[in-house]
């Protein structure tokens, strides 16, 4: 009877420890559960969580159950739209690297997908964002230089993307963009010929000022490039070279307001710091439908 009795005792403690490690297992599974979409989804199920969330502009938990989706299905149904959608979900949580190599990864595993024109538009804004602050641009010469070298990359895919795809439906989000940042470019390049001029390093801001003009025409910023010109050629007494630019701003911009010494000078830091600002961008998503 002493062995039965213990036996049972026995046989009752193992079924409480049993119980309790079931009852923590159901436990972890439930607040993991909170933090992360919920493995047990089936495909549908979790892109449609996924859609919910970029729908709502809960960018960030998005991102998770898309890159969820595309681990545990990677030949599903879903898996080159869940791509596609990366790249418009870490741009729009401000990880433009990852929005640029998640759009260089589907350009190289799908390049003819009807999502790779979208692949190039998302890589060519990745290349460049106003995120640092436009102060930081003209105070910070280095942050400056490597600013204007992203600029001008940005600038190069987004024309290369049009090349590409010139009846894309992203066109003309992607010019806008382009004559954004020429302007932005043109307006660094002012401001540089400018502090050459307070210093006077005139041929350096001579060769500022026609850059602007040669490469960069067009742009709010080419009567001050030539009313930089005028005014570093009067200086090093070039009267012809000084007349020839005159005359062009006189033809060009006749409104223009030309005071000598005082045309950069005059110009407002809240207009500079402003140009071409192009405020909360409408990014798309790329199309469901394709």
């Amino acid at each position: 009877m002493t062995i039965v009795h213990n036996f049972s005792i026995s046989s009752k403690r193992n079924l409480g420890f049993f119980s309790i490690f079931i009852l923590s297992i159901i436990l972890a599974s439930c607040s993991s559960n909170e933090e992360m979409p919920d493995e047990r989804l089936i495909e549908k199920e979790l892109y449609d969580q996924a859609q919910v969330r970029l729908k709502n502009e809960s960018y960030s938990t998005a991102i998770y159950s898309l890159e969820a989706l595309e681990s545990r299905f990677p030949f599903g149904r879903y898996a080159e739209q869940a791509q596609a959608e990366l790249i418009y979900a870490y741009y729009m949580n401000s990880q433009f690297e990852a929005s640029q190599s998640a759009a260089e990864r589907f350009i190289n595993l799908h390049p003819r997908h009807a999502h790779t024109g979208y692949a190039f538009y998302m890589k060519g804004l990745a290349a460049f964002t106003d995120d640092s602050g436009l102060f930081s641009r003209y105070f910070q010469s280095d942050l400056a230089k490597r600013e204007i070298v992203m600029a001008q990359t940005s600038f190069d895919e987004l024309s290369d993307f049009i090349s590409r795809y010139p009846n894309s439906k992203y066109v003309p989000h992607a010019q806008q963009r382009m004559i954004y940042l020429k302007n932005l470019t043109a307006e660094h390049e002012i401001y540089v010929a400018d502090f050459y001029m307070k210093r006077g390093a005139y041929l350096a801001a001579i060769g500022r000022a026609k850059y602007v003009i040669e490469h960069l025409p067009n742009t709010p910023q080419t009567p001050y490039a030539l009313s930089i010109l005028i005014e570093a050629y009067e200086i090093l007494e070039y009267s012809e070279l000084r007349q020839t630019s005159l005359n062009i701003l006189n033809d060009n911009y006749p409104d223009f307001d030309l005071e000598i010494n005082e045309s950069v000078q005059k110009r407002s830091w809240a207009n500079i710091l402003t140009l071409g600002f192009l405020g909360k961008e409408d990014i798309q998503r790329p199309d469901i439908s394709q």
